[in-house]
């Protein structure tokens, strides 16, 4: 049986949207898959890692992964859970349009450099309101379509996302630090705790993660619980049970922080994505 479920959101001629869902019980690397056609993947949910060739790929909520035509990969599933991504796909002539040249290798295929980027908050809540409204029937195609591109310009964006930068090292240091802070959300870490599962020093640690990411590792932290909250905004009436399942320390603090990140409150949120 396949770990895969796929929910058809959107296709037209210029977007097409698919929800995936994996039950990620395969710890090991998967065998050799190939994308058909370069896309781009959000996941929102949970964590998988993905392997080119010696390269791995730790995706997670904060993260656009790009899937280039013909690329070969494989996919594990280091922390139990599953996961769920958001997979969108361009036509050629108007992603060309929207990536800029410095993203995109030279010659005829279209296909990107970088295995991923760090998105921002805003294409964070673009990802949920996409596909709450798709999933819900709320938005209409003209809509979704608009929604989607936005998505994709902002998460392309020499302003709104942020290429890893330092070494290869440095950069696997940070991938271990994401599977540990992923594997328990709603845990309050310790910079020491965090630290000692990785093997360095806090100070390095705290270095380090900054130069590769571009932001600090307790906001990293935030940034990940929002976007399970984003995720789960449907399913609690009750927004305090909310916050109080992904470790935040009070109702206020949750939605204090939700508005200060998204501009708007999880209750706003909710209604203008599920409710209209």
């Amino acid at each position: 049986m396949s770990e895969l479920t796929v929910h058809h959101l959107l296709q037209t001629p210029t977007v097409t949207v698919r929800d995936v869902y994996c039950t990620g019980t395969c710890r090991a690397p998967s065998q050799e898959e190939c994308a058909d056609a370069t896309h781009l993947v959000f996941p929102y949910r949970g964590v998988y890692v993905r392997h080119v060739g010696e390269d791995l790929t730790v995706a997670e909520s904060s993260q656009v992964l790009f899937f280039n035509a013909g690329e070969r990969y494989r996919i594990s599933h280091p922390i139990e859970g599953g996961d769920a991504s958001l997979a969108v796909w361009v036509e050629e002539a108007m992603l060309r349009e929207l990536a800029p040249k410095a993203l995109l290798r030279d010659g005829d295929a279209l296909a990107f450099r970088l295995p991923r980027l760090r998105i921002d908050a805003r294409a964070q809540a673009l990802v949920a309101m996409v596909r709450h409204s798709l999933r819900e029937g709320i938005a209409e195609a003209l809509e979704a379509e608009s929604l989607t591109l936005t998505l994709v310009q902002r998460a392309l964006g020499p302003r709104t996302a942020h290429a890893a930068g330092a070494s290869l090292g440095r950069q696997r240091l940070v991938e271990r630090t994401k599977l540990v802070l992923t594997s328990d959300l709603s845990r309050r870490w310790k910079l020491a705790e965090i630290a000692a599962e990785v093997g360095v020093s806090a100070v390095y640690l705290t270095q380090v993660f900054q130069q590769v990411e571009g932001l600090p590792l307790y906001r990293y932290q935030l940034r990940l619980r929002l976007a399970r909250a984003l995720d789960l905004l449907g399913q609690y009436e009750d927004l305090s049970a909310l916050s109080q399942d992904l470790g935040f320390s009070s109702h206020s603090h949750f939605s204090a922080a939700f508005q200060q990140t998204y501009g708007r409150s999880p209750s706003e949120f909710r209604q203008s994505a599920l409710q209209r």
